[in-house]
């Protein structure tokens, strides 16, 4: 498994059509993945290899979902602030070839 590290700022995550934070963390470190409350709690945690990710079928392209231990985040990604201004969907391409490279894999399912 190769050790990435990947930090998301400002990310909307909620379950379908709650909201659980506005401006919440992404983090992909030691090979675990932690999603963040914008106050730093800890909303879920699994280790990367157990962790899916894509993006959703419908919605826009600043979106992905997670399934973090059997539960479905939809995590809506905007470009980092101070970075040139990147689009969402390329933040979410970001999030998403993080999540494969901390898995080991090139391809994911």
């Amino acid at each position: 498994m190769a050790e990435t590290e990947y930090t998301a700022r400002g990310v909307r995550i909620g379950r379908w059509l709650r909201s659980l934070t506005r401006a919440g963390q992404v983090h992909i470190k030691d090979g675990r993945l932690e999603l963040l409350t914008s106050y730093g709690t800890q909303i879920d945690s699994a280790p990367v290899e157990e962790v899916r990710a894509a993006r959703p079928w419908f919605g826009r392209g600043d979106r992905a979902v997670a399934s973090v231990n059997g539960r479905q985040y939809v995590l809506t990604l905007t470009g980092e602030q101070g970075k040139q201004e990147e689009s969402g969907e390329k933040a979410a391409g970001r999030f998403l070839e993080a999540v494969r490279a901390a898995r080991g894999r090139p391809d994911f399912g």
